[in-house]
């Protein structure tokens, strides 16, 4: 009798992120025999970074609202983020048996504020699966068609049906996101983006009496660089001003735009002006606008050190206070960035997500050009593309 039984199609993944992951997890659950190969000794580095301060898997607030936050991505990335949104992000975490609670800013976490057991499962669901996983497998290129890795044991081909390429971006090298994939996929034809640093502090060349409130937190403060703005805190570090504050208006930074903080955003101008007009007697500036606004040591430390000598006029000190221009060097490197802009542009991709110059090529996550600000969009983001591209890919794969 003959056998109808023919092998599984083969499925490679590259790159072990969240986007790589959950790629393998789709091509996996479409009947794919599937190899997930990673180029470090251990998966998803940077997702364990993320999740030791808490792991902050999406945001649940108004779909609308969620979607504008990738600002010029948000076109080609609405239907993938609506075909797994936010709760659909929750719910996938809690099929892993991970409790979520949600912040009062819209935060989602996992109860246990870590993301490792959420790791664990999911890898244990992977491997029950049939997924393969290799390590230190570096991936190098093309030989007609065939993916080509730097193995421990030397170079190795892989011949696979499809593909999906999930490698990340180019900031934080040392967990794995060097961007070195870009070099060959130009080689390919493949249209990409320049890197350049999203989420990021800005470094400051401070004087020496700054170094008094390293550490400090500007707590509550309004931030503003061109169409973007923040309401949150920002860290005073011996390298200048971090913390989701600062990051959520990079991107306004990035593109030119000056840095303007409001110290006080709870309170008007008009109001801070009444309150400044009154006699200060013999008390220190600095004193006067502790007790008389009620401002910190680390806020008027830096209004002195951005404006410096600060005016006698209580209307134009108010003004002040209400946008203080903030003097900088420019972001931090690319490499001690959050999260990278740039990447393969959508125009190279099909709305499946694979690459026009190299049918059987899928892309996901921070590989592809697009960016947004912390506080759970990131990881959403790169979980719902590789969904994405690992259901398509498994459809092209079977497509006869």
């Amino acid at each position: 009798m003959t056998s109808n039984i023919f092998p599984a199609r083969r499925g490679v993944v590259i790159g072990a992120g969240p986007a790589g992951l959950m790629a393998a997890e789709m091509m996996a659950a479409a009947g794919l025999s599937v190899t997930v190969c990673d180029h470090k000794p251990s998966v998803a580095r940077k997702f364990l970074m993320a999740g030791k301060s808490g792991l902050n898997i999406t945001k649940a607030e108004e779909h609308t609202k969620f979607l504008n936050a990738f600002t010029t991505a948000k076109g080609p990335l609405e239907p993938i983020l609506n075909s797994f949104d936010a709760p659909a992000v929750q719910g996938w975490a809690e099929e892993l048996g991970q409790n979520l609670f949600t912040g009062t800013t819209g935060r989602v976490f996992p109860t246990v504020m870590k993301a490792s057991p959420l790791l664990r499962a999911w890898l244990a669901r992977l491997s029950g699966n049939g997924v393969e996983l290799k390590t230190r497998w570096r991936w190098t290129g093309w030989d007609e068609g065939t993916p080509v890795f730097d193995t421990p044991d030397g170079m190795h081909h892989l011949p696979a049906d499809v593909i999906v390429l999930a490698m990340g971006g180019a900031s934080w090298s040392r967990l794995g996101a060097t961007g070195a994939w870009a070099l060959p996929l130009r080689d390919a034809g493949v249209d990409i983006a320049p890197f350049a640093p999203a989420n990021a502090g800005i470094t400051m060349k401070w004087s020496a009496h700054m170094g008094a409130h390293f550490g400090a937190a500007l707590k509550g403060i309004g931030l503003k660089s061109g169409t973007y703005r923040s309401r949150g805190e920002a860290v005073i570090s011996a390298r200048g001003l971090e913390g989701g504050g600062i990051y959520t208006v990079s991107r306004g930074l990035r593109e030119g735009h000056p840095l303007m903080l409001d110290l006080l955003p709870d309170q008007t101008r008009e109001t801070l002006a009444e309150k400044l007009a009154k006699p200060r007697g013999k008390m220190s500036l600095a004193n006067y606008l502790r007790k008389t606004l009620k401002l910190d040591v680390a806020k008027i430390a830096l209004l002195q050190e951005m404006a410096r000598p600060l005016p006698g006029d209580a209307v134009e000190l108010a003004k002040l206070l209400k946008a203080l221009p903030v003097k900088h060097a420019g972001l931090r490197p690319l490499d001690e960035a959050i999260s990278t802009a740039g990447g393969v542009k959508f125009d190279a991709v099909d709305d499946g997500l694979m690459l026009r110059a190299r049918p059987g090529v899928f892309v996901a996550g921070e590989m592809l050009d697009w960016e947004a600000p912390t506080g759970g969009y990131l990881i959403s983001a790169c979980l719902a593309t590789g969904r994405w591209a690992g259901q398509h890919a498994a459809a092209w794969a079977h497509r006869d």
